[in-house]
């Protein structure tokens, strides 16, 4: 008995030579040729195990056989997968098990995740857990739209049935499976009392993330290079037509990326400072196409970016027209922001602070390299009138370089 681990075809077609050989003898048991026979057929199976994939039950398959054991009607399966018209399209596989379904079935009935999950091999959800959150009340729609959910097509209620399956397939995608629920639960720093939609902001990040991913900087990021006189510097290009797109270049070429990414309805959004594993990213809405906004808002986030972005606050969320008590960090911010656009001594000497006169706004703006938006948006500010110096704003100069 020369019985050897097969590592080859060759070694294969003969092991099952002798297999056949040894069956042909209908040896006794217990007789040496039956101890051959019971070992190579051993071997044989180790074998055909490692080269051929196992069979992967199928999931309706096995609602089926659960169903025959437990003598269940398809009228008692709607408790698990829906309506009469969604059990029957799931049993003649017209429609795909959501993820709620394989955790109602899973839960209720008793079969394998694993068959149910089927041959796609699902790791996203602990089926055991409840959902992190309601996903149908995710800004669905808005997300297909903006390509979150691939080529996915059907109706508003197709998409919130398998709006699990759809968003953690969209986040999985960015993230990895044990950094998923910290970033759910990332301590979040958000200006404004207008009651943000935590469920569309949460879509927006990942929206901003994915924006992010998708344009490698120039280089690493160094903690520091952000400074009220590296601001000022970078506010010195807005006398330029394209101004906000060689601001992304400068904030490239720091490691530091620039999104642009529209907000969400509910979430009122003027921009955002963010870390991604190290690097930080500023993202804008634009929800006020205007250059004094795209300025005062990116100097803001920056400002963010030097004192308070870090490990222990990696998201700053802000929306800066809210009224009401700001936070430290807040003040900081805006603290920041105006003394790189414009100086606390050259604001305080300026005859454009009282008087609001556009010729005098262009005098002020011109003696500090800045584009007359960013002074006239200052002058409204500190007024709180907004219906002046509105010719001077730069309506609509923003959002085209970034098409």
């Amino acid at each position: 008995m020369n019985i050897k681990v097969i590592k080859s075809s060759e070694d294969y077609t003969q092991a099952m030579a002798r297999l056949s050989a040894l069956m042909t003898l209908d040896p006794e048991a217990g007789s040496k040729e039956d101890n051959e026979l019971e070992l190579l057929a051993l071997v044989i199976e180790d074998y055909e195990r490692k080269i051929v994939p196992p069979a992967v039950p199928d999931p309706v398959d096995a609602i089926l056989f659960r169903m025959d054991q437990m003598k269940l009607s398809r009228k008692e399966l709607e408790q698990y997968i829906g309506s009469t018209s969604k059990v029957s399209e799931v049993l003649s596989r017209k429609r795909p098990l959501s993820l709620p379904m394989i955790r109602r079935l899973h839960q209720g009935l008793g079969i394998p995740a694993d068959v149910l999950i089927g041959c796609e091999g699902n790791e996203m959800i602990a089926l055991g857990n409840a959902p992190e959150l309601d996903y149908s009340k995710l800004p669905l729609k808005e997300m297909l739209d903006r390509g979150c959910f691939g080529d996915f097509k059907g109706n508003a209620q197709r998409l919130k049935d398998y709006a699990e399956d759809l968003f953690l397939k969209f986040m999985h995608d960015l993230l990895p499976k044990q950094a998923e629920p910290a970033f759910l639960r990332a301590p979040l720093h958000q200006r404004g009392v207008r009651g943000a939609d935590g469920n569309a902001l949460l879509a927006w990040r990942l929206c901003v993330l994915k924006k992010a991913r998708a344009m490698p900087v120039s280089r690493e990021y160094k903690k520091g290079i952000v400074t009220t006189k590296w601001m000022k510097s970078l506010a010195s290009l807005s006398v330029f037509e394209d101004g906000p797109r060689l601001a992304r270049e400068q904030l490239g070429m720091a490691g530091i990326s620039l999104v642009i990414e529209p907000h969400f309805k509910g979430t009122y959004l003027d921009g955002a400072a963010m870390l991604d594993d190290g690097r930080p990213i500023v993202a804008l809405t634009l929800r006020h196409d205007r250059l004094d906004n795209f300025w005062f808002v990116l100097m803001h986030e920056l400002a963010h970016v030097a004192k308070h972005l870090g490990e222990a606050n990696p998201v700053f969320t802000d929306d800066l027209e809210s009224p009401g008590e700001q936070d430290r960090e807040e003040r900081e911010a805006d603290d920041m922001a105006q003394e790189a656009l414009i100086p606390h001594m050259a604001w305080g000497k300026s005859v454009a602070r009282t008087s609001h006169l556009a010729k005098d706004v262009i005098a002020l703006a011109e003696k500090l390299s800045i584009h007359p938006a960013i002074v006239a948006g200052r002058v409204r500010h500190e007024a709180k009138n907004y219906r002046i110096l509105a010719k001077l704003l730069g309506h609509g100069l923003v959002g085209r370089h970034f098409v």
